[in-house]
């Protein structure tokens, strides 16, 4: 056997994992429920998004440790049968007990070296199954009390998310966005642009269109044009958001800040009773009045409740 094979033997139960946990976060989108973002998911989980990534990474071994794997299948409610597998398969990608007892099917029966191989015990056992199953039952009732009664503390998941998502959000301070962004503060400022009625691309690109229209917007109010968005810009670039807002852009962008910082929320460019419930949900994690009004001091916190800078 060369070094080649064992390494490959070695690494298939991460690989195995990796796939498994991936594909209960590509399916955790049923019933209703929408499909939580890895940033999301991995503020719930505790851990960076990069770590994330890797875990649901099926090209690569996966090295989730048994704690992050029951959070997982209990926050993307996964098959309740799979548990256990999961559990094995992280054991044995951490080397905590051979790889073999990780894999679902049985090793190949018959010699493999010129010699017979003896009959594993646990083959031969009469409870491996009946044993399997109890084992599974008491994990998944486990997981259940730590899911329902430790993270929430009889909070919604959504305000439970929201409480420990992120940086306080008392945010004293507006963020600077400007050229070069990309992702969140980019396609905020697009999408209160064209509240505004500035026709530019939603692309979450601040290029030179954007920061073009912002200098357009910012002389129009007597401000320096300087293409930036920040402490002057942001309280006249934002726009009220409740029952009577005409702007569907506007609400597009709460919508969207809510659904990343830790709140699920449908982007659907109309204020529904959904929008509501949670604007009220974020206000009171962030120790403000749950008006369910998209208010100065609620955008402000919602800005400081995404993720680090993205630059090109």
């Amino acid at each position: 056997m060369t070094d080649n094979t064992v390494a490959g033997r070695e690494e298939q139960p991460g690989r195995a994992l990796a796939g498994l946990l991936r594909n209960w976060w590509e399916s955790s989108a049923r019933d209703g429920r929408e499909k939580p973002t890895q940033q999301s998911l991995a503020k719930r989980l505790g851990v960076d998004q990069t770590t994330l990534s890797r875990y649901l990474n099926p090209a690569h071994a996966s090295n989730a440790p048994r704690r992050i794997v029951e959070q997982l299948h209990a926050v993307l409610r996964a098959p309740d049968d799979e548990l256990v597998r999961a559990c094995a398969l992280a054991d044995a990608a951490a080397g905590r007990r051979p790889a073999a007892t990780a894999s679902a099917a049985p090793a190949p029966a018959g010699p493999a070296d010129g010699r017979g191989a003896a009959p594993r015990w646990w083959d031969r056992s009469p409870v491996k199954f009946p044993a399997l199953a109890v084992a599974s039952l008491l994990l998944l009732a486990l997981g259940c009390i730590a899911w329902w009664v430790v993270p929430t503390a009889g909070q919604s998941d959504a305000k439970a998310t929201a409480n420990v998502s992120d940086r306080p959000s008392e945010g004293r301070d507006w963020p600077l966005a400007r050229k070069g962004n990309v992702l969140w503060k980019a396609r905020t400022v697009q999408l209160l642009l064209r509240a505004n009625g500035f026709d530019v691309k939603v692309d979450a690109d601040y290029g030179p269109a954007t920061a073009e229209a912002v200098k357009k917007f910012q002389s129009a109010h007597g401000l320096t044009p300087d293409g930036k968005v920040g402490k002057d810009t942001w309280p006249l670039l934002i726009i009220t958001v409740d029952s009577r807002t005409t702007k569907p852009d506007a609400v597009t962008a709460v919508q969207y800040l809510l659904h990343h910082s830790g709140v699920p929320t449908d982007s659907t460019g109309t204020y529904t009773l959904a929008t509501m419930r949670s604007l009220k949900e974020f206000q009171e994690s962030r120790n403000l009045p749950a008006t369910g009004v998209g208010d100065e001091s609620t955008w402000r916190a919602l800005l400081n409740a995404q993720g680090p800078d993205q630059h090109k």
